[in-house]
């Protein structure tokens, strides 16, 4: 099968504006004959659900949580981008979308990145038109503040709670249209199967939470909005819900998986503190954009703290190593994640890490406080040598800008961040891979759409900060309410679409059948124990940096693995009821395929680039090592039965627009 993008032709600054002055569009009183399902709640469904019902269509929207409030968008702290230059710093659509594309190490699709640039702005005024509560500077504007990967300031953000408060906006929104009847709502309801009738997505099989009854529904289009598949690697700093189950279903089922090995490591996250966690947190990365990141200049001192014989505030400037700031001066802490990240593990493997795992770095605030102290006092017309008054003063305005996130941090770690410095180290964070789609956001599947993380999304290798946000409200809000109808507009007179047609009842039978098969199954392992056991080999071997003999090895312990499972996995209860074991066997399920395909699709780029690193290619200064005569393409794999029979199908990615060279952030 051909990949077919349909990006339109011509500039691609006039893309989008072209391209929605052609499309067919579907009049007010034919929307209300046609039904949409959106399968997840966060930014981009709840946000996508939201607007397709205002424009007049039957929307069906599921989210597997209690409500649309807790989808895992709430988690993401520290802003969302938008080209509006509010500072005066030289920013432009243009600025953003190379930014997202440099930053992205030249692996994602132009046309789609400068769209997002262009929907940008609008996304902000939406969310103040909403009451989302941006934070505002002196003179009543909205504010803005750095994040990694740029050289200007473009993130919009309400203290540490960013993505609360837009979901709240999206979530308030899709109200109105519930209390409409234009919206209905299944929460605790998990997507399982999706249903294809004639070759077009038609609807899905769901499993009511509560209950355990199995489900049909009916569309005459589905939205895939279930975010990404960190949990793969089972400590990540999503959810302990998040899951890819929606995503693969619908790959097996004919849409193709791209990119699936593009996943992004975060550099600041409380460190792993022993084998009994389940899960991470993430430091949002606005605090990078006070904080300055170092270890120990000495390996004498690294070793002397780890003992607990010294502690950070006994070292002096000169034996400090700032390490970020010294290996990227232009850039400094704000280089992008996927480089932060590296140099942390780099000087943590050379024995500088200063927790007691020796896997952490030092992210400190003393220089913000000093900073922003001194200013104050200053403008106050108070004593700006008072060491204490400058302390207290500081204090209080990092307080405004980073409160919630130095409160989450003391209670998890027990020591106050604005006296003695953050420790953070790497983990896994956002997922770049997902469902290919074009530009319409169509997957392979015909009617079956994917939006936001759970798409290969326009991020290329790696994110940049603030960017997930503004990709899940652009999706939502601003791009699928077009697109879709393009694609519904034949569908006007279909009518309502039966649940009792055979495709249906074959697609229940084969979701009642596995979950049968998890119940009956009397093994001697629990879910945990497997998903512990394929995230250990996912880190070790296909985590920060990999190589072509541990994906190998990686590859073949993951399959026998999947193996072990299905024989020995013990799912307690019962199918007819509140059953969390069994939500989580079809979960593990899908990661235990979903690990073997992501470990192939590392194998065969031979080249390192954004959050893909391969150690085989790095420059001499341990940089990733881009191969764009070879590897300058999108990796969108069929399924086949198994995933090492996954086949591989390339889409070219033609820069046209920008040049092509080795990134560098020094």
């Amino acid at each position: 099968m051909a990949l077919d993008s349909k990006i339109p032709n011509g500039p691609i600054a006039d893309k989008w504006t072209n391209y929605k002055d052609h499309i067919n569009l579907v009049n007010p009183a034919n929307k209300r004959n046609l039904d949409i399902i959106v399968v997840g709640t966060g930014l981009a469904g709840g946000s996508a659900a939201a607007t397709l019902a205002e424009l007049g269509y039957n929307v069906k929207a599921f989210c597997f949580q209690d409500s649309p409030r807790r989808a895992h968008s709430i988690a993401a702290q520290g802003g969302i981008n938008a080209a509006k230059n509010y500072k005066g710093d030289g920013d432009s659509v243009y600025r953003l979308f190379y930014d997202t594309v440099k930053g992205g190490d030249y692996r994602a699709r132009e046309a789609n990145v400068h769209r997002l640039a262009e929907v940008s702005s609008n996304i902000i005024d939406q969310c103040v038109a909403q009451g989302v509560p941006l934070a505002r500077e002196y003179g009543g504007l909205l504010d803005n503040r750095s994040f990694g990967g740029t050289l200007v300031s473009r993130t919009f953000y309400a203290q540490g709670q960013t993505g609360q408060q837009l979901l709240l906006g999206a979530y308030s929104a899709m109200n109105r249209q519930i209390g409409r009847g234009k919206i209905k709502m299944y929460n605790r309801h998990e997507m399982l199967d999706l249903v294809i009738v004639n070759g077009k997505a038609r609807g899905i099989i769901a499993r009511n939470l509560i209950t355990g009854e199995i489900e049909r529904h009916s569309a005459h289009a589905v939205v895939i909005g279930s975010g990404g598949y960190g949990n793969v690697f089972f400590l990540s700093t999503n959810a302990m819900g998040s899951n890819a189950t929606a995503a693969w279903k619908i790959h097996k089922k004919g849409a193709f998986f791209a990119n699936p090995c593009y996943t992004q490591i975060h550099p600041t996250c409380i460190p792993v503190s022993g084998d009994h966690q389940s899960k991470l947190t993430l430091m949002s990365e606005s605090l990078r954009n006070d904080g300055r990141i170092w270890v120990p200049a000495k390996l004498e001192d690294a070793q002397a703290i780890r003992e607990g014989k010294k502690k950070a505030t006994d070292l002096s400037e000169a034996d400090r190593d700032y390490f970020l700031e010294r290996r990227y001066p232009a850039f400094g802490n704000l280089v992008p994640r996927d480089v932060a990240s590296r140099a942390a593990k780099e000087r943590c493997d050379a024995g500088f890490g200063v927790n007691k795992t020796g896997e952490a770095v030092y992210l400190d605030f003393a220089a913000a406080i000093k900073r922003y102290g001194t200013e104050d006092a200053y403008v106050k017309g108070l004593d700006d040598k008072d060491t204490a008054l400058i302390t207290k003063l500081g204090a209080a305005i990092v307080k405004s800008k980073y409160g919630n996130l130095f409160q989450m941090y003391y209670k998890i770690v027990d020591e106050d961040p604005y006296t003695t410095p953050m420790m953070i180290y790497p983990a896994v964070h956002y997922t770049m891979g997902g469902t290919w789609v074009d530009y319409n956001l169509m997957t392979t599947i015909p009617g079956c759409f994917s939006i936001g993380e759970s798409n290969f999304s326009d991020h290329g290798a790696n994110r940049l900060g603030a960017s997930a946000l503004m990709q899940g409200l652009a999706d939502g809000y601003f791009v699928l309410p077009y697109t879709i109808g393009d694609y519904l507009a034949p569908d006007i007179k279909m009518g309502e679409i039966s649940t009792d047609l055979p495709e249906f009842v074959e697609a229940e039978k084969a979701v009642v059948d596995q979950i049968n098969k998890f119940i009956n199954n009397n093994g001697k392992h629990s879910v945990d124990y497997f998903h512990k056991k394929l995230g250990k080999i996912m880190w070790d071997k296909v985590g920060m940096a990999r190589n072509a003999q541990g994906l190998t090895e990686a590859i073949e312990e993951i399959a026998a693995l999947r193996e072990e499972f299905y024989k020995d996995v013990k799912v307690p209860g019962s199918a007819n009821e509140f059953n969390q074991e069994l939500e989580k066997a079809t979960r593990v399920a899908d990661f235990l395929e979903l690990g073997e395909l992501f470990a192939k699709d590392a194998l065969h780029r031979n080249e390192s680039c954004g959050g893909h690193f391969r150690e085989e290619y790095q420059t001499e200064e341990g940089e990733a090592l881009r191969d764009d005569d070879n590897f300058a393409y999108v990796a969108a794999w069929e399924y086949k039965g198994k995933p090492s029979d996954a086949v591989l199908h390339k889409e070219a990615l033609n820069y046209e627009n920008i040049k092509l060279v080795q990134r560098s952030y020094k």
